[in-house]
């Protein structure tokens, strides 16, 4: 009989190389956020994959990134941080773009760690079988990876693989985590990404760092759940474009992330927003604290 193994694994990798939605992949229900935008993940959100030999906690970090703010310097403490202390690490390149210098450069900062460490080559759906071929030996040329494994979350195609070679590389342990347990994160945090990520659409380069989230109250009654949460931006200007021509914005915002709460939560959802401005809070230490940083 195989023992028993658990532990917790990461994906890392350029903004945009398919990290988040290759943890959703994996567990099966939306948990990391994801977006078009890089630096969507601002929190470090666990999801656990129950299997009846192991169990794999997958921890979603925010990407590795050149701070221009203080919120970029913590962002990246908070990285490091959790890249110290997982068990497996997946460095993530998509198949579709030349390895560049983003891609070198996180290599050679995972060389230091005492994590596994695998090559992910993903957005395998994206290119034909010769351009995926020479992605792969271009990858595997980074680092003297314990195996390199493409895949495509969107179309599923080796995803379980990709699970497998992981859990090989998990320590043998007990069940970390109850059998029922998909995620160790409050609720309050996966209900605030779900509104960020929703105001985030459409508003494409303009402010994608400036959107903040706090869910002030959830108040379960009965069969509904009352969500009061507040957006904050850094100026008027950027309020402005949140809101939208006659609050028009701000209702696609509320009536898209209400669907998503609403299947998070199961239950039905009354969710009430409302646009602050906090100046430059990325910036500003005390701000950042009041906002969860």
């Amino acid at each position: 009989m195989r023992p028993y193994r658990a532990g917790f694994a990461c994906f890392v990798g350029r903004p945009n190389a398919g990290k988040s939605t290759l943890t959703n992949a994996i567990v099966g229900t939306k948990i990391a956020i994801t977006s078009s935008k890089p630096q969507t993940t601002r929190h470090i959100i666990r999801a656990v994959l129950h299997r009846p030999e192991s169990q794999l906690v997958l921890v979603d970090t925010p990407g590795l990134h050149r701070p221009r703010t203080l919120l970029g310097e913590r962002l990246n403490d908070l990285v490091r941080e959790t890249w110290s202390e997982v068990d497996v690490i997946g460095l993530c390149v998509p198949a579709n773009e030349p390895v560049g210098r983003g891609d070198r450069f996180i290599t050679g900062e995972l060389s230091s760690l005492k994590a596994t460490v695998l090559a992910v080559v993903t957005k395998t759906d994206l290119v034909d079988k010769k351009r995926l071929a020479e992605q792969l030996l271009a990858v595997s040329e980074l680092a003297d990876f314990a195996a390199v494994v493409p895949v495509s979350a969107v179309s599923g195609h080796q995803v379980d693989t990709l699970v497998d070679v992981m859990t090989d590389y998990l320590p043998e342990s007990p069940q970390l985590y109850p059998d029922d347990m998909l995620t160790d994160d409050p609720e309050q945090v996966l209900v605030a990404e779900l509104v960020r990520e929703a105001a985030l659409e459409g508003v494409r380069d303009e402010l994608p760092h400036s959107i903040a989230v706090v869910v002030e109250e959830m108040i379960p009654e009965g069969n509904l759940t009352k969500i009061y949460a507040d957006l904050y931006v850094e100026r008027s200007s950027q309020k402005a474009i949140v809101i939208g021509h006659r609050g028009s914005r701000l209702k696609h915002v509320g009536s898209t992330a209400r669907r998503q709460i609403e299947e998070l939560l199961g239950t039905r959802v009354y969710l009430d927003l409302h646009v602050r401005v906090a100046k430059d809070w990325q910036r500003d230490p005390k701000q950042l604290r009041k906002l969860g940083f």
